[in-house]
């Protein structure tokens, strides 16, 4: 069975709502048509209102259900139409579904206008009277105008199909599961809005104060009272004091209504009171606080239905207002503290009175005349009291804002007589029942038809285009404004002999009419029409269209041969002339390639243009359009065009570059003003002599410059010069005469040179040939290198002294002459050796560090050595120790050798100022001795060779150091058979390393050396790994920045004896029910000294006596209870021959449990038994340190790793 489509059609100011396949609602307003689809093929019931009937409608296969209003014959009279009529047909489609592919997309939320929103799951929506929106939030557009929700009445016949309708929803429902979240109430006249939100319509949304708004929302943001958590927001059961709270806020009396009006109503209750019995203390504690508040809840589809917060404070009264008139409520209180919130209290009753009607829709014409108008209205909510009759009022035309009675009586539609054409009519409706009259309804203002329109004026032309014509025309003078006129163009083509064709037809009072031909004549005609008739046509008129623009002429040719400046060029006329003859042609060149610089050059009717006045050798673009009444042609093709290339023209002289050289000089040119068309590829320079008027060659290329050499200094020449290009050679140009000018002189001959002293030279010159000008001044370079000489004079003198020179060097010399015309040559390098001297002052002094200063020997102590024999010599440096110097009294200094001057150093003079001078070899290091402690001296030195003394160096001021400190007093503070702890000084036992003052422990070996132990700032230290009962050697020695003091005296400490080690945990075995054996290991003897052992024994939790002591490993206990545990344990004691005996640890201990019989296994004796249950037991006592700490640690990582899990799994993820 195929699916079925079903087109919904919306009327304006309707709305339809349907369920997507998400589950959410969508709203469409009209006018709009809904695709809707049939699963099974079938169309659904149709149900429409009194006074309306259906029509189906098919076209091209699809059929329309159409709901129309009845004619107004067919009304029943005397029948009051119902306020909510049966759904029309698309009001509620169980059976169908929306169809996806054709859906438009959801609008926004409607809320205001007829036919509202509703619930899918209702039994049909209304698209005849307000409704309202059941969502979380209220709109105030949805209520009436008066601020209150519109009433619903019903006659009987209604309310019988309203009942079985809802019969029928509450099986489906009951079937399907539950109604659809925030969807209507089945009846209309038991809607209640939505729960409470800041925007609802009672007594505090709208028109409370802004305190009792905030109380509102205090009241609704309080989630603690449905979800059970305490004062302190913590889940689970209230304490005792709140649930006591709980209990008296649940106590609340039902609440009274009294001053029941249309809609409002006036509710007062009292506090929670406790009920009778309570003793005094639960009376103190139940006490209701201060900050008690009430809310007040009213339903309106009955005592079990949906309610709807209406208030919310601490007054025990409330106003309660915008209730529906004639309606019934249920309402009820509820007490609040704290945000607990007590039971509610039972529910009253009670019903609003009936008034006068809402106010009506206004009327709408259903039909009319030139002298009749028929309106028709709908029913307004009668607000509990039926509606009686109907009041029409009118202004009979006239427009003063008087109304006068045209209809009274209970009909919705009447019919005004004896009216005048294309008049304009103001109407306004209200509605009477048995409690009164409505307020009227806006005022609508309604047209009566008029009379046939007169011909109009013909049509006029506004704009004309080349294929469209655009005309306008008049609105017929007697024709009144309130008539809607329209009009029909018709246009006839010429010679088409098709007559009169309608064009255009609407109310516009111009028309474009388009594709039309050009150049063509075209016959047009207008004429009005309206309600009542058609108007005779206008006067015909006529109008052409204008020409189009022609096409572009032929591509333009070449006439004859081109010329360097000028070329002839023709073309054809267009193939095209767009229906009128062409003016005139326009001839455009471009100069160049570019295509971007075009002007006109020609402008006329001709076909051909000699184009002049063009450049040799250059690239040209022309093209050609027309013109002509219909505009512009497009442009022709290009044509492109090269003029030939002629030789370049005279160049400007060449110019001479600087000032001329004696034998070159140096010309440079510029390119001529005319290149000919073609670019300039060679240049040629002639050169004439003085002598001689032939000219040569001197250059030719492409350069802009050029040397010309080979001419004699001081004479002039001649010069021309002229370009070439691909043409040939241009004519010359004007002659250019330039004058050489002197030469520089000749080379010099090699200088002479003469010592004066050892620091000072005479050098002297000739002077060389001046080649044509006097030499002014001479250039002597100097050096001690030959490559790297520097001027040392420039004069007109003939020879120079060189001074400050040093003695015994080479230096080098070379010397060259200068005029006007230039420098010279130099003359060759001439060699000069000054004689030897004293030698120079020594320039740097440096002082020796300590560790250089010790290991240093005197140049005294050598000159002592010398003097003795060989074998002493010998015998000495082996046996004596080199020399020490101390800092303190001594000062090493060592400086750069100075230059000899050419004479070898033999010795050197320290000055120490008020101290004999020292005198020391040819040496660059010397100790001077036997010096003040910190004391500052100034010394300076002074070299000596075989010439002489130099000069004493800077003075330098050096300083002795202070002396280093003495030793302090050695002494051990404690001492075990490993280790000494040694003490010295006053000072703490640890210091920082920045202490000035350190120390340095020595220890003596076997050999008698002394080794260093310590070297540090503390005043402490701890002597490990020694050996028991020994004597060890100590001496002890400070420092600082003075250097090392000495040692101090050797200090003898001796360790004790050490105890024994501790035996292993002995071994019991049970000989009877009375005795056992305790056996344990034997430690050998400890440095001759005999051992013997001593055995404890407890019985029970008493103390340990000793059993047994000697040199023996075994003992045999005896008179052992066989009823109680017996715990041994064993201690070795050395025997000092000179000493006292030493008793060492005790070893574990071993319990020795009483014998059982469940002990032993089948098959094996009782004693077997017993040493196993003895053993298991000393197995388990024999735990050492070291494995109770990794049982301990494995525990630990245990329990870490697990953290670990539960914090990766349970808290991070």
């Amino acid at each position: 069975m195929r699916a079925t489509v079903i087109l919904v059609q919306v009327n304006p100011g309707e709305a339809f709502t349907i369920r997507r396949e998400d589950g959410q609602f969508q709203c469409i307003t009209g006018p709009a048509q809904v695709p809707m689809m049939s699963p099974n093929g079938s169309v659904p019931p149709i149900y429409v209102p009194p006074g309306y009937v259906s029509q189906i409608i098919e076209e091209n296969g699809v059929r329309r259900v159409l709901v129309l209003p009845q004619q107004p014959e067919f009304h029943p009279g005397g029948h009051s139409p119902l306020h909510h009529p049966p759904p029309p047909p698309h009001a509620h489609l169980p059976a169908f579904i929306p169809h996806p592919a054709m859906m438009p997309p959801p609008p926004h939320l409607y809320t205001g206008m007829a036919g509202g929103v509703g619930d899918m799951s209702s039994q049909y929506i209304s698209q005849y009277h307000p409704a309202h929106i059941y969502s979380e939030q209220v709109s105030a557009d949805s209520h009436s105008q008066h601020g209150r929700p519109p009433f619903v009445h019903r006659d009987d016949r209604t309310s019988k199909t309203h009942e079985r309708l809802q019969k029928k929803l509450k099986e489906r429902q009951a079937g399907g599961g539950g109604q659809v979240k925030d969807s209507p109430p089945p009846s209309p006249q038991k809607t209640c809005n939505s729960p409470l939100t800041a925007d609802i319509h009672n007594g505090i949304g709208g028109k409370g104060s802004e305190a009792e708004q905030g109380q509102l929302r205090h009241a609704v943001a309080c989630p603690d009272k449905q979800t059970g958590k305490g004062k302190n927001g913590e889940s689970g059961e209230l304490d005792k004091e709140a649930q006591a709270l709980q209990a008296l806020l649940s106590t609340i009396s039902k609440p009274v209504v009294s001053d029941i009006q249309a809609r409002g109503a006036v509710v007062s209750w009292s506090a929670p009171n406790r009920p009778e019995g309570e003793n005094g203390s639960m009376e103190n504690d139940c006490s209701p606080p201060e900050n008690l508040s009430f809310e007040v809840s009213i339903s309106v589809s009955g005592k079990d239905g949906k309610y709807q917060s209406m208030y919310c404070g601490g007054e025990p009264s409330a106003t309660l207002e915008d209730l529906r008139p004639a309606t019934d409520y249920h309402v009820r209180v509820q007490a609040m503290c704290n945000c607990l919130q007590g039971s509610p209290s039972e529910a009253v009753s009670f019903t609003t009175l009936s008034c006068e009607p809402d106010p009506p829709n206004p009327p709408r014409k259903a039909s009319g005349t030139k002298n009749t108008l028929v309106l028709q209205w709908k029913a307004p909510c009668d607000n509990g009291s039926k509606i009686q009759n109907y009041i029409l009022q009118w202004d009979e035309g006239k427009g003063t804002g008087t109304y006068e009675q045209c209809y009274y009586g209970p009909q919705k539609q009447y019919r005004v007589t004896k009216l005048s054409p294309a008049s304009r009519y103001s109407f306004r409706l209200a509605a009477k029942n048995d409690i009164g009259v409505s307020e009227f309804s806006e005022v609508v203002d309604l047209f009566t038809s008029c009379s046939v329109p007169l011909p109009p004026f013909p049509p006029e032309l506004e704009m004309t285009g080349v294929t469209w014509l655009c005309l306008k025309w008049q609105r017929p003078t007697s024709s009144p404004k309130e008539d809607d006129i329209y009009y029909i163009l018709e246009m006839e083509e010429e010679g088409s002999g098709y007559g009169f064709q309608p064009s255009y037809d609407g109310d516009e009072l111009t028309c474009t009419v388009r594709n039309l031909h050009r150049s063509t004549k075209y016959k047009f005609r207008v004429a009005a029409y309206n309600s009542e008739g058609k108007s005779n046509p206008s006067q015909v008129v006529e109008f052409i269209t204008n020409p189009d623009r022609p096409s572009c002429p032929c591509r333009p040719v070449i006439r004859g041969r081109v010329l360097p400046n000028s070329f002839k060029m023709a073309w054809e006329p267009p193939k095209d002339n767009g229906g009128a003859e062409v003016t005139k042609y326009v001839v455009e060149l471009c100069e160049g390639l570019s295509g971007l610089s075009w002007g006109p050059v020609y402008s006329g009717p001709a076909m051909e243009h000699v184009c002049e006045g063009l450049k040799p050798g250059c690239s040209y673009q022309t093209r050609v359009y027309c013109m002509s009444e219909g505009g512009q042609s497009p442009l022709s093709e290009t044509l492109q065009v090269q003029t030939p290339a002629v030789p370049p023209g005279p160049c400007q002289p060449p110019r001479l570059v600087g000032k001329p050289k004696a034998r070159e000089v140096q010309l440079r040119w510029g390119p001529p003003q005319v290149d000919g068309g073609s670019p300039v590829s060679c240049y040629c320079v002639e050169v004439s002599g003085p002598q001689s008027e032939e000219s040569r060659e001197v250059y030719q290329g492409p350069e802009l410059d050029c040397s010309v050499g080979g001419l004699m200094p001081g004479k002039t020449y001649s010069f021309r010069l002229k370009a070439a290009n691909k043409a040939g050679f241009g004519p010359l140009s004007e002659r250019c005469e330039v004058t050489t000018g002197p030469g520089a002189p000749e080379q010099c001959k090699s200088p002479s040179t003469t010592c004066k002293s050892p620091s000072c030279v005479v050098v002297s010159w000739e002077a060389p040939p001046c080649n044509g000008a006097p030499v002014t001044e001479f250039r002597l370079e100097w050096g001690a290198a030959e490559g790297c000489m520097q001027t040392c004079y420039t004069g007109s003198g003939l020879s120079h002294e060189v001074k400050g020179l040093l003695p015994a060097t080479n230096y080098f010399c070379r010397v060259q002459a200068v005029n006007v015309a230039g420098v010279g040559l130099f003359s060759e390098a001439v060699l000069c050796q000054t004689p030897c001297s004293v030698p120079a002052a020594v320039s740097n002094i440096y002082v020796l560090k300590e560790s250089e200063l010790l290991r240093y020997e005197t140049q005294v102590d050598a000159d002592e050595d010398e003097e003795e024999e060989e074998e002493e010599e010998e015998e000495e440096s082996n046996s004596r120790p080199p020399p020490v110097y101390s800092p303190s009294t001594c000062l090493g200094i060592c400086w750069d050798p100075p230059c000899d001057h050419g004479s070898e150093i033999t010795s050197y003079l320290i000055d120490l100022g008020e101290r004999q001078p020292v005198v020391v070899g040819p040496v660059t290091k010397h100790i001077i001795q036997h010096l003040q402690p910190d004391t500052s001296y100034r010394i300076r030195i002074q070299a000596l060779n075989s010439l002489g003394a130099g000069p004493f160096s800077h003075t330098f001021k050096l300083k002795t150091k202070p002396l280093p400190p003495q030793p302090p007093r050695l002494e051990c503070t404690a001492f075990s058979h490993q280790t000494l702890r040694l003490k010295w000084g006053d000072g703490p036992a640890k210091a920082v390393t920045s202490d000035a003052l350190q120390y340095q422990l020595q220890m003596g070996d076997k050999s008698g050396r002394f080794i260093s132990l310590y070297k540090g700032p503390c005043h402490t230290h701890k002597v490990q790994r020694l050996n028991e009962s020994t004597s060890y050697t100590f001496r002890i020695q400070a420092f600082n920045e003075a250097g090392e003091g000495p040692f101090s005296n050797v200090y003898t400490f001796t360790t004790p004896r050490s105890p024994p080690a501790p035996v292993k945990a002995p071994k019991v075995e049970r000989v009877d029910d009375n005795s056992c054996e305790v056996t344990w290991e034997a430690l050998p003897p400890m440095k001759g000294d005999p051992v013997i052992y001593t055995l404890q024994c407890m019985m029970g939790n008493s103390e340990f006596k000793q059993a047994y002591k000697g040199a023996a490993t075994s003992f045999h206990v005896q008179n052992l209870q066989s009823s109680s545990d017996y715990r041994f344990r064993v201690c070795a004691i050395r025997q000092c021959q000179d000493a006292p005996e030493l008793s060492g640890p005790y070893s574990p201990t071993v319990t020795l449990s009483p014998q059982r019989n469940d002990v032993a296994l089948s098959g094996s004796a009782a004693g077997s038994g017993s040493r196993t249950g003895i053993e298991s037991n000393r197995a388990r006592q024999s735990l050492t340190d070291e494995q109770c700490a990794f049982l301990l640690l494995m525990v630990f990582a245990v329990i870490a790793i697990l953290i670990a899990f539960v914090i990766q799994y349970f808290v991070i993820k």
